[in-house]
């Protein structure tokens, strides 16, 4: 029954890699001659996919032949990520220490002494990380499935596709805007690079291209197994492993296939597949964690008791981070719409100035700032989305489905905002 499981798993994953590896082309070329000319500046600097995949797949491997944790008990799988995910707070905590002695002022001494202790303590403790992560990661996408197969997913108690996931540095994402309006037109994924390359590869881009440009973190890539950032927080890498996982499913439905097509991806399908990904890895999140981590589960929130006396105004917010930033996005597409692009960016560059005055501190706002986060209306940047009815639609369908499984049912098949606008419309009470 295991090597069946393992063939089955393995065809899956040939299918999905071979799609998406095929495909991938498309999700960075939606526009032809310019996006060549980007790629030309982004240079070496480009992420390397092969051999990435190559290597995250030799570890998975590894993990369904040999891996031990279906033969551990819940109790055992659980404790096991708790102490994995200790000890990673551990090894970041000590590598956040290394990293203030280099930064601190010579006269305190040389840090190659002075850290020579700390780098030692973080080597040994990365080394029983690195032996120890793979089978955490299979921990975890078994009780992610368990869920899954219990929310109405399951094809004779199968998931497919598998849920697979790897913790890994996950590249920098290069989005590019046209100045004139918002929208996500190319996207190439990044090496590593310091906070000066970055804006230097900007500037250069958004000079000789006239466009918005701005390199930006991810938190996962849904390649196969997906990409997730490392994480010390259990609800942050559920939270993850589900969204990528939606993100494969869909992969094979209208919203998953269209993501990629040149339309798709610089506008509507993309924002649909994104943010309904956002609702379900929340979601999920809790879900799996009132399973198996409780008291991880954030408290609900508090219910008022009845009074017949009137209620108090609260007093607002010093600064409603994501009110601001949604007028800012409103008052923007609003000036473009207008065709005066001049006084959009002008007003980007003072309301920066006024988040960072409020402790909110954006590198850059700009087109392609928007253009990216705008296109997650389930979390990340609150209001960067501005008007669009794209986020709020999809709450609303998912407050009236009877479970996650029927409203994920109803998603798969949308491409256009109209679409989720008519299906809103007809789920009215």
């Amino acid at each position: 029954m295991r090597l069946v499981r393992w063939l089955f798993g393995l065809l899956c994953w040939a299918v999905l890699i071979g799609l998406m590896l095929g495909l991938l082309q498309y999700s960075t070329y939606p526009t032809g001659i310019q996006w060549n000319a980007v790629a030309l500046m982004v240079g070496s600097d480009t992420f390397d996919y092969v051999g990435w995949e190559v290597a995250a797949l030799a570890l998975k491997a590894d993990q369904t032949l040999y891996g031990t944790a279906p033969f551990r008990t819940e109790a055992e799988r659980t404790a096991l990520v708790r102490r994995y995910m200790d000890d990673l707070r551990q090894a970041q905590d000590i590598e956040a220490q290394i990293a203030a002695l280099y930064a601190a002022p010579t006269a305190q001494g040389n840090p190659n002494t002075t850290a020579a202790n700390l780098r030692a303590d973080r080597d040994t403790r990365r080394a029983s990380l690195r032996e120890r992560q793979p089978l955490i990661e299979s921990i975890l996408e078994g009780q992610v499935a368990a869920v899954l197969v219990e929310q109405g997913f399951g094809l004779l108690g199968q998931i497919i596709p598998p849920v697979s996931a790897h913790f890994t540095p996950v590249p920098a994402l290069l989005v590019v805007s046209p100045r004139d309006t918002i929208r996500f037109d190319i996207s190439i994924n990044l090496d590593p690079l310091t906070t000066e390359a970055q804006a230097a590869l900007e500037d250069r881009i958004d000079a000789e291209q006239n466009v918005s440009s701005l390199v930006v973190p991810l938190g996962g890539i849904a390649l196969y197994p997906a990409m997730v950032l490392e994480t010390a927080s259990i609800p942050y890498a559920l939270d993850t492993i589900a969204h990528e996982w939606l993100h494969h499913y869909l992969f094979f439905f209208p919203i998953g296939l269209e993501y990629f097509s040149g339309d798709g991806f610089a506008g509507e399908t993309r924002i649909l597949n994104e943010t309904a990904a956002s609702l379900f890895g929340q979601e999920m999140s809790r879900l799996v964690l009132a399973r198996y981590y409780p008291d991880l589960l954030p408290p609900p929130a508090p219910t008022a008791a009845p009074s017949s006396a009137p209620a108090a105004t609260p007093a607002p917010p010093a600064f409603d981070f994501g009110a601001e930033m949604d007028a800012t996005r409103r008052y923007v597409d609003a000036r473009l719409r207008e065709g005066n692009v001049t006084a959009a960016e002008t007003f980007m560059a003072a309301r920066r100035e006024i988040f960072a005055a409020n402790g909110y501190r954006i590198r850059k706002l700009n087109q392609a700032f928007f253009a990216f986060y705008g296109g997650y209306q389930a979390g990340g940047v609150a209001g960067a989305g501005g008007g669009d009815p794209i986020g709020p639609a999809l709450r609303t369908l998912r407050e009236r489905a009877a479970s996650l499984h029927e409203w994920v049912v109803q998603v798969r098949g949308l491409t256009r905002r109209d679409q989720l606008l008519a299906l809103e419309a007809q789920t009215a009470p």
